[in-house]
């Protein structure tokens, strides 16, 4: 999951770079950083002829203006080593850190031997096996991921530093601060950057924030801040070493704002007519690229005739490296298995057995288990340390393994869930708790637009454990009462457990620990003290993965998830009908073929859900079912579920709301009449 310290990676021959703690002298760094600045303009001026000839799918975000900026960072960098998230206008960064030209082409042309295989598109791309952390379009996303992962390398003895660029629009999105706030609350040493080019697309930073300088935003977190030209790559370069230097002696983060430049649309297709004349004219005499060649001529530290024989050289190299990427095949298109799920060996565990716990137990047992099987381990939070987390679930942890293992974080929710990405892809494995299930919503994006894709972008496993105390019952009204099955099931790459048994919660913990993709497990709350029973875990984490029957029958097959399960044991007990009860389990990637099997049995299904009809999962139960034994149906199936309305407070209201044993055995009479 990930390599071993200093490892070594492939640059490019034009492109040596003294990383830190070494540092080259200005006279020997900057013929290497005009190097590299050169070799990516070349590089966009290919993508952009190739685009307009039809050849590059998307678009092309150029770093035209920027390359002093990203050569100062990639020049700092140990690849490898350092944990760092570049953005669109970073190419001489990637370069820098172990990306090659050719594989920028292949990944711009989205052909088969791209690094994402044709799969994400133009800047999209990255090498997680060794910390380059690929970026998603929603800004600000991928700070804390840097920051989980510095801190996982950390954690392991490493002396690394994390690195996370972000445009001057970016650092309006709440994530910006949520990382910042981590960063600072842990002593992380990450540095982010903040490429300020005057416009966010083509909002001028008149319109994005009122503070004088963005790294005056440092002192709200207690840390160091700075603004400099990002048009000189000497000044970057310095400074993020000094930076570093200062990191080293005392670890904490800092902000580096550079003042840099966008020579050009946000993309290629954008004219860039919101910038006048007269300001492009001005920023076009502060361009790096030829400023920096000017400047080794003028203090002899190269002649006309070599920097003329390299540009030569590596406009040829360039040209060869776009026809040869040209001619490469068109990625193949999947028959079946789209790839979106990692797999792999799954270990043989130690047994567990014990009698009458109670579903909340389940869960601390599991995670104790967890714990203590794997070092790895990391509990994540709001509350889950001295207090052992809002139901108590955690109770007992902290003390027996350390606050370093049972970590209370700082409230922010899609912070602490991109912390844990980084930090899963650093060689720690983290268990996140939502104090509620209904909190999660704050982190769709990090859950179902980064993790759930990561593997099908990266092909690289993203193995995480997100714990939802859910469902209602417990008067606690609209905000802290939601199951939300339906919602995170429709997301591919995400696996969705949910448990009705002790039994069931102990197994979908561990299992979903041990899977290598993000696993989520829902666990009732009203079932955490109310329901006993026996835990008996053979260790086989295979067997796991499968649909649950509690009773068999003949004449109609009940699917229910979490606390409807025990409502439709209680009904079918009162009924005297023969009903057979399953739970899927899991929901996503929904396996019910056994549920399918019965329902050509029985000719009829019922599906009782505490989601309201318009939210839970039962329509995806039904036409999946449907789509396999329409003819053998022998009444349409049904869906008993809450109202189509936010769950009220009122325990008289709740009551209403929530289906129950009775509704279920009337439900059941109508369809066997």
């Amino acid at each position: 999951m990930s390599i071993e310290p200093g490892a070594q990676i492939t640059v490019h021959p034009l492109l040596p770079a003294a990383r830190f703690p070494g540092q080259l002298s200005e006279e020997d760094f900057l013929p290497l950083a005009y190097r590299a600045m050169y070799l990516a303009r070349i590089i966009e001026d290919h993508l952009v002829e190739l685009y307009h000839k039809g050849y590059v799918r998307g678009t092309v975000a150029l770093g035209r203006g920027n390359e002093a900026t990203a050569v100062g960072i990639g020049m700092s960098l140990r690849p490898g080593k350092d944990v760092t998230s570049l953005l669109h206008r970073d190419l001489a960064a990637h370069l820098l850190l172990g990306s090659s030209p050719y594989q920028v082409f292949c990944q711009y042309l989205a052909n088969g031997e791209s690094p994402t295989h044709g799969r994400e598109g133009n800047v999209h791309y990255g090498d997680p096996r060794h910390r380059r952390l690929p970026m998603i379009s929603h800004l600000g996303k991928m700070l804390s991921l840097v920051v989980g992962g510095t801190w996982a390398a950390r954690r392991r003895g490493e002396d690394v530093f994390g690195l996370a660029v972000i445009g001057d629009g970016g650092t309006s999105t709440g994530e910006f601060h949520e990382s910042l706030n981590i960063a600072s609350v842990h002593n992380v040493p990450v540095l982010f950057v903040i490429e300020n080019n005057y416009y966010a697309f083509s909002t001028p930073i008149s319109a994005q924030y009122r503070c004088q300088l963005l790294s005056d935003r440092s002192k709200g977190y207690g840390i160091t801040g700075q603004s400099i030209d990002g048009t000189d790559p000497w000044l970057v370069y310095s400074t993020i070493q000094e930076m570093f230097e200062l990191m080293r002696r005392d670890p904490a983060p800092a902000i580096l704002e550079c003042f840099t430049l966008r020579l050009c649309g946000h993309a290629v297709y954008d004219k860039c007519e919101y910038v006048s004349k007269e300001q492009m004219e001005r920023w076009m005499e502060q361009d790096p690229v030829p400023n920096v060649r000017k400047l080794l001529l003028d203090r002899q530290l190269a002649d006309e005739e070599d920097l003329t024989a390299f540009e030569t050289a590596a406009k040829a190299e360039i040209q060869d490296i776009a026809k040869r990427a040209l001619r490469v095949r068109r990625p193949e298109v999947p028959t079946s298995d789209w790839g979106v799920y990692a797999s792999g060996v799954l270990p043989k565990l130690a047994p567990v057995r014990t009698k009458q716990v109670k579903n909340g137990a389940a869960v601390n047992m599991a995670l104790d288990y967890i714990l203590k099987t794997d070092p790895r381990a990391v509990i994540l939070g709001l509350d889950v340390g001295r207090y052992g987390s809002a139901f108590k679930t955690c109770k007992g942890l902290w003390e027996r393994y350390g606050g370093d293992r049972v970590i209370d974080m700082p409230l922010g929710e899609s912070g602490i869930l991109g912390f844990a990405l980084g930090a899963a892809q650093v060689g720690a494995r983290p268990v996140v708790e939502f104090q509620f299930a209904d909190f999660s919503t704050e982190s769709v994006t990090q859950l179902a637009l980064n993790a759930a894709t990561w593997y099908f972008r990266c092909g690289w496993p993203m193995p995480l454990l997100i714990r939802l105390p859910c469902g209602s019952g417990l008067t606690m009204g609209a905000f802290h009462s939601g199951e939300f099955e339906g919602l995170w099931a429709r997301f591919p790459g995400l696996k969705v457990l949910y448990p009705a048994t002790a039994q069931e919660t102990f197994e979908a913990l561990v299992a979903g620990y041990y899977d290598l993709n993000p696993c989520l497990v829902f666990e009732h709350k009203l079932l955490y003290w109310s329901k006993s029973g026996d835990i008996d875990f053979d260790g086989d984490l295979d067997a796991v993965w499968r649909p649950r029957l509690y009773t068999e029958g003949s004449e109609l097959t009940l699917v229910a998830f979490g606390a409807m399960v025990h409502e439709a044991l209680a009904a079918v007990s009162k009924c005297g009908r023969s009903v057979e009860i399953w739970n899927p389990f899991v929901l996503q990637p929904l396996r019910i073929e056994p549920i399918i099997d019965s329902v050509r049995k029985t000719g009829r299904l019922l599906v009782v859900q505490e989601s309201c009809r318009a939210q839970g999962l039962g329509d995806r139960v039904i036409a999946e079912v449907c789509g396999e034994v329409m003819g053998s149906l022998r009444k349409p199936p049904a869906i008993l579920s809450a109202p189509d309305a936010p769950v009220p407070f009122a325990p008289e209201l709740e009551a209403a709301f929530r289906p129950n044993a009775t509704r279920i055995e009337e439900m059941i009479t109508a369809l066997l009449a």
